[in-house]
């Protein structure tokens, strides 16, 4: 079972990212559903609708850490090198 938090007490852009990333979740997992069906049109397009979710998410999470006053920077930590 997976806890999704509400996002109470984020701001808008931490919830946008959240959004975004339920989204690629759902998505990856139409994706691996029609792969199982043999539909790999429909899965492929899936996937990358997914993979779109995810970069809005990349790109939220950097704003709000850029607004962040203890973020700062653009140095998003270990595997930040993925994220770019």
């Amino acid at each position: 079972m997976t806890i999704i938090p509400d996002g109470m007490g984020q701001g808008p852009v931490l919830q946008e990212a959240m959004r975004e990333l339920e989204a690629a979740i759902h998505d990856a997992r139409v994706a691996f559903d029609c792969i199982g069906l043999g539909e790999i049109d429909r899965a492929s397009t899936s996937a990358l609708t997914a993979r779109v979710a995810i970069d809005a998410a990349v790109t939220a999470l950097q704003a709000a850490q850029s607004q962040s006053p203890l973020g700062g920077g653009d140095d998003l930590g270990p595997g930040d090198h993925i994220l770019r």
